[in-house]
């Protein structure tokens, strides 16, 4: 049985925000460079994305897929900003870091060669958030891709 019909699949929340910002807190992966970032982004659309484990099989799938669900959302709140922010807490199955760092990049790239602002937050640490969604049905979306 095909395990995206099962609904293995990458997760997406995303929110509009009047802003987010955010703070690195503490490394949670050895391995990832020394970063000290803060950074506030207003106005702005923010997506929590959490690659699984079965998604490293099919990595063109997710990215164009991811890309093309964020650009949608962007056009729905009238965004052309975006925070991507790993967030590996929205299913028991997770891909490896790398690969979730991997996915995030190319997400990254492709939202801005098509003329997207996108921010990231620190991959591999724990980060400090503060986030004003606003109230509206579609100023909350979740995704399955």
């Amino acid at each position: 049985m095909d395990r995206w019909k099962e609904g293995q699949a990458m997760k997406m929340l995303m929110f509009d925000t009047e802003y987010f910002w955010f703070e690195t807190f503490s490394k949670n992966l050895d391995h990832v460079g020394d970063i000290e970032t803060e950074e506030r982004v207003e106005d702005t659309a923010v997506a929590f994305i959490h690659a699984e484990a079965e998604d490293e099989s099919r990595k063109g799938k997710v990215v164009k897929k991811a890309v093309s669900n964020l650009k949608w959302y962007l056009n729905k709140v009238n965004k052309d900003r975006i925070v991507l922010h790993s967030f590996a807490h929205l299913s028991s199955s997770t891909s490896s870091p790398e690969f979730a760092m991997e996915v995030l990049s190319e997400i990254k790239t492709k939202l801005e060669n098509k003329d997207v602002e996108v921010h990231t937050t620190a991959f591999g640490y724990f980060s400090e958030f503060s986030i004003h969604v606003r109230g509206e049905s579609l100023e909350k979306v979740f995704k399955e891709i």
